[in-house]
């Protein structure tokens, strides 16, 4: 995607395309540039245990595996890289420059992708946890009034997680979301996870789910791919076994207000998931009593999705009839910054959209669901 940010024709509306002003893009992400910057934030405890011992964890990436090989940058775009040195992601003033100023981006959301959460030390995940998100606030949050962030949190620990996401949102207003990742030790719909809900629903927080790796286990439900592109592929399951489990085990009617939102998941295969959920639910609906609803009205009341990665039928007018199935006020626009595969804010969708589904996904959807509005 590198030519749409060094080429200025590329970056030119096509024909038929429709400009957005004042966009919310839900999924920005932000990067520490190094461990050292995190050391301001830890007590003196952590910070001896980050030289003596570091980080250890239950992820392929503790031995160094990163992959594609040829993006050292955690999947970045070969352009993102700062002129003045440091991660995709990690200078505020190169991103006004690429993204936020260059696209007219009103509000964006920061996912920071910092793996606190696969410590094998829970306490010290929680401190690394709590040093990045003061980190957000200093460095992100108070420089620029657009940004909004994330919490980040030791979700796999969860009191601790929401001992966190208490403290952080008391912190600064800025926080509007939960960052959790699909791939877990267990379906998020289980009682362990539960104090996170209560925390997040507490503070008013929605839950994100965002794509990315957590367990040493398999990572496929067929145990490990031999390529990227499977891994990238089959990473919608693991969102499709975390809304089936928030369902079934009751998340959504324990926690009434709660709010979730999936995030660079994927959406084409929201229909047929609900279709099936239905389905299944008539036949053995019996072993789950308590629900109140049937499952597709969980998903479309309190679930959002973010665009990227869109989906593109062979025939680009059907993209809309995906949308109107799903639900016009489902999708939020994101463009997934500062990785490979960006969308570019006027040519995300291969097909023109009629202007108030168009207006719902790039800016209202978002403003609505995360109560940005004034």
């Amino acid at each position: 995607m590198t030519d749409l940010l060094t080429d200025p024709a590329a970056a030119a509306v096509r024909p038929g395309r429709r400009p957005a002003p004042g966009i919310v893009d839900c999924d920005v992400h932000n990067a520490v540039p190094n461990d050292a910057a995190l050391r301001p934030y830890l007590s003196s405890r952590w910070r001896d245990h980050m030289d003596q011992v570091g980080a250890r964890t239950f992820s392929p990436y503790e031995a160094g595996y990163v992959y594609p090989k040829v993006s050292p940058g955690g999947g970045a775009r070969t352009d993102a890289w700062p002129p003045g040195g440091g991660l995709p992601g990690s200078d505020l003033d190169f991103m006004r420059e690429q993204l936020l100023d260059r696209y007219g981006i009103d509000l964006a959301i920061l996912n920071c992708l910092y793996r606190a959460a696969e410590q094998r030390n829970e306490d010290y995940g929680a401190a690394l946890a709590r040093a990045v998100n003061d980190w957000q606030v200093e460095h992100w949050l108070e420089r620029d009034s657009r940004l909004r962030a994330s919490i980040t949190v030791t979700f796999e620990s969860p009191e601790l997680a929401a001992e966190e996401i208490r403290r952080a949102a008391a912190s600064h207003d800025g926080f509007v979301q939960v960052l959790l990742f699909p791939r877990t030790l267990a379906p998020l719909g289980r009682r362990r996870y539960w104090p996170i809900y209560d925390a997040a629903q507490e503070c008013g927080l929605p839950v994100g789910i965002h794509f990315a790796s957590t367990t040493g286990a398999p990572i496929t439900s067929a145990g490990w791919p031999s390529f990227y592109i499977e891994d990238h592929t089959a990473m919608s399951v693991a969102f499709q076994a975390q809304v089936t489990s928030l369902i079934f085990d009751g998340v959504l009617d324990r926690f009434g207000q709660l709010k979730i939102v999936l995030v660079e998941g994927g959406f084409a295969w929201v229909p047929p998931l609900m279709w099936r959920l239905d389905g299944l639910y008539h036949r053995l609906g019996a072993e789950v009593p308590d629900l109140q609803r049937l499952p597709s009205e969980y998903l479309r009341d309190r679930v959002r999705i973010t665009t990227q990665p869109i989906e593109e039928p062979e025939r680009p007018a059907d993209l809309l009839d995906l949308i109107d199935e799903i639900g016009r006020d489902i999708l939020m626009f994101s463009t997934d910054y500062p990785h490979w595969d960006f969308d570019h804010p006027q040519r995300a969708f291969q097909t023109t959209l009629p202007a108030d589904v168009h207006e719902r996904i790039m800016r209202g959807n978002a403003l609505d669901y995360y109560d940005l509005r004034p």
